[in-house]
């Protein structure tokens, strides 16, 4: 591996043309003392920087940065390019600081309006950024000196920012090809001198400035490779704020920065001793800060937000009570430099002046629920501030956990046998070098390459996924990891496709995990749904390899788009399922109430009339009609009371059929006449006789 990244070196060169002192028409109030001021005071008018002034300010911005997170291995060489280049500062670690840019700055001052354009290019600065890259810094002396048999592991990479008002895109390719063809002449120079190194790549960003309310005229134009040695980016950006944010981005890109934002920030009020209010700070510092996030996974629970600029995250860590003894606090596992985004700031600078005092600030992630996790810790060391990461995971210095206690003895569900079997198929063996083609890949970067085709949706827990507990799946899950698929493989993921639509057409159950849900977890609609949802994703990790991996996701698609038919049936299997759901929770209450609601349910049924009756008598099974039974009228059908207990289903439905077979018929004289359901017989012969009757039947003279 050679050593020293394009990062190693850092070319700045800014442009000092006249053209540069034009305003950016970013316009800066001066007047703020609008209340207190007398009457008969003309107010300030406001002012707007040069694109000079805002090119200065934001790679210094860069420049405070970078060697705030990396003060020593990492360097800027600082050059103005006008009718000539000036170069302000070299590659020695004294001159790297922003205290010697600015005082160098301020010897060059701003750009001569009146100075012949004709004469000033950005192409002298640009050459001579070629030959600064060349030239040898004290650390790659010193690595060639340690290893003088293999001084050519020490590379001679760099990287040059240029910022300049360029003119059109024909421009920025004349700008591209000089610098192309000063890298070949330079390295021809430099394979003749023991003082000079060739450039083995060099990335070229360059920064097009133009004043705000103006259309540009360059395009922006990703990172695109030149040549072999030279690679080349554009950026578009409107002076002030814009071009601050951008170099804000570009830093964090070139360096492996990223961000974390401190919340609930205790500080006191400056007009108002007594109060104090929440105040938030950004920093940056390397992205290895966030690695345990990242492993875990846990990088959504930490709080992460994208900023206004819509690129980069930050990360969002909450204050906790300072803590004064640092032998109390937990072992850390990293530390890492830190910078503040807005340095000028007053919540930035109380955090500082905080820390520096020989304070340690606590850092927790913002959790809705559950015990608060302590993941980091501010603190200084010989003046300099640095995030800690805490260990919140289980400790390394502790017996490993075995695989089904889980990882810390939280997650326990893995699916160790499709582990063993994905282990199995990605075993590694001996290759003989007289059975390698030389014309196909290395085995070792085809394993890799298979490795990565296996693990590109591979869910560790049974509970996170459901195609791979199904069956029907597994000759789908197993052929579209494959590099290349053959129309017999096609058909194959088609059939098993087509057999998922037919499970769902038949509504048969599916292996959904209810692990940490109460009930019986989603319906079956909804379980199909998720995983159509997990099916098409693992088919869209490998969808872009062949065109036939394309149409094994086309016809998943297509699958998906359910005939309006379908939709139909989907939506009455989901009616019942709500009543059997209905039936499940009415069946948990008292009996007596159910009892109580089946007897209102019987009276309605009763009052529907003649049709009701219709139906049951061409029902073929409805019994015959009881003549023996007395009719009932519906007001006579008295709900059974709730006192006696509950009342069977034989005998709700032997009252239903009575009651519907009474209407059938003509009922029986004597027994539409009857008192307390007794007739007396024979009363025309009593009458005749002159005996009198009372209403229990019985005679009496």
């Amino acid at each position: 591996m050679k050593m020293f990244s394009v990062a190693h070196k850092t070319v700045f060169v800014v442009d000092h043309c006249p053209y540069m002192a034009e305003s950016s028409r970013q316009q800066v109030e001066c007047d703020v003392l609008t209340k207190s001021r007398a009457q008969g005071v003309i107010p300030l008018a406001p002012v707007s920087k040069s694109l000079w002034t805002c090119a200065v300010e934001c790679s210094m911005e860069y420049c405070r940065i970078l060697y705030d997170v990396y003060p020593k291995d990492k360097l800027v060489n600082y050059l103005v390019s006008d009718s000539e280049f000036h170069i302000l500062n070299s590659w020695r670690r004294e001159d790297q600081s922003t205290h010697e840019l600015m005082s160098a700055l301020a010897a060059v001052g701003p750009p001569n309006p009146r100075e012949d354009p004709e004469c000033c290019s950005i192409l002298h600065g640009l050459v001579a950024a070629v030959e600064s890259l060349c030239k040898i810094t004290e650390l790659q002396h010193e690595k060639r000196t340690a290893l003088m048999d293999t001084a050519e592991r020490v590379a001679n990479r760099g990287r040059i920012i240029c910022l300049t008002n360029a003119k059109s895109d024909t421009h920025v390719r004349m700008l591209e090809d000089c610098i192309q063809e000063t890298i070949l002449d330079q390295n021809k120079l430099a394979a003749g001198s023991d003082r000079l190194m060739g450039i083995q790549q060099c990335e070229l960003v360059l920064v097009h400035i133009y004043p705000q309310g103006e259309d540009t005229l360059v395009s922006d134009r990703p990172k695109k490779e030149i040549s072999p040695l030279l690679t080349s980016e554009v950026h578009s950006v409107r002076a002030g704020r814009h071009l601050a944010s951008k170099l804000n981005i570009l830093v964090q890109q070139h360096f492996d920065l990223a961000s974390t934002t401190i919340t609930n920030i205790p500080m006191k009020e400056e007009q108002h001793a007594n109060t104090s209010a929440n105040y938030d700070v950004e920093l940056l510092h390397h992205r290895d800060a966030h690695l345990e996030f990242f492993k875990s996974g846990d990088l959504h629970m930490a709080g992460t937000s994208t900023r206004e600029n819509g690129f980069k995250e930050t990360v969002t860590l909450k204050w906790c009570t300072p803590r004064t003894n640092n032998i109390e606090l937990h072992y850390c596992t990293g530390a890492y430099r830190i910078s503040p985004t807005d340095v000028n700031s007053r919540p930035s600078s109380c955090l500082t002046n905080f820390l520096l005092n020989g304070r340690s600030v606590l850092l927790e992630q913002p959790r809705k629920s559950g015990s608060k996790v302590i993941s980091h810790m501010l603190s200084s060391h010989g003046g300099e501030i640095f995030l800690h990461v805490l260990n919140s995971n289980r400790s390394t210095l502790e017996d490993p956990p075995s695989i089904s206690e889980g990882c810390g003895g939280r997650v326990t569900d893995y699916r160790i046998t499709d582990f063993g079997e994905f282990m199995r198929e990605n075993r590694l063996t001996p290759v003989a070098e007289s059975s390698h083609d030389p014309l196909r890949k290395l085995p070792v970067e085809r394993a890799k390459a298979q490795l990565e085709r296996y693990t590109r949706y591979w869910p560790m827990i049974i509970s996170q996924t459901t195609i791979f507990n199904m069956q029907a799946v597994v000759p789908l899950a197993n052929l579209i990891v494959k590099e290349t698929l053959t129309e017999e493989d096609v058909l194959t993921c088609q059939k098993t496709v087509y057999n998922l639509v037919d499970m769902e057409r038949k509504n048969d159950p599916l292996p959904i995990s209810t692990v940490g849900s109460r009930g019986k977890g989603p319906k079956r609609d909804e379980q199909y749904r998720i995983m159509w949802n997990e099916l098409e994703t693992l088919v869209k990790t490998h969808a872009g390899a062949t065109d036939r991996h394309q149409r094994v996701l086309d016809c998943i698609v297509a699958c998906r788009s359910k005939p309006p038919e379908e939709e139909e049936r989907k939506k009455r299997g989901r009616k019942r399922e709500d009543r059997e759901d209905r039936a499940e929770k009415n069946g948990s209450k008292e009996p007596e109430d159910k009892s109580w609601q089946d007897s209102e349910r019987l009276k309605g049924l009763l009052e529907k009339g003649e049709q009701d009756a219709e139906v049951i008598k061409d029902s073929p099974d409805s019994p015959e009609p009881l003549n023996k039974k007395p009719r009932l009228l519906v007001d006579e059908v008295q709900p059974p009371e709730r006192a006696k207990g509950p009342v069977s289903l034989l005998s709700l439905w032997t009252n239903r059929i009575t009651a519907a077979n009474s209407r059938k018929h003509q009922e029986f004289m004597g027994r539409v006449s009857s008192v307390n359901n007794k007739f007396e017989l024979y009363q025309h012969l009593k009458e005749e006789n002159g005996m009198d009757t009372h209403e229990n039947g019985k005679a009496s003279r």
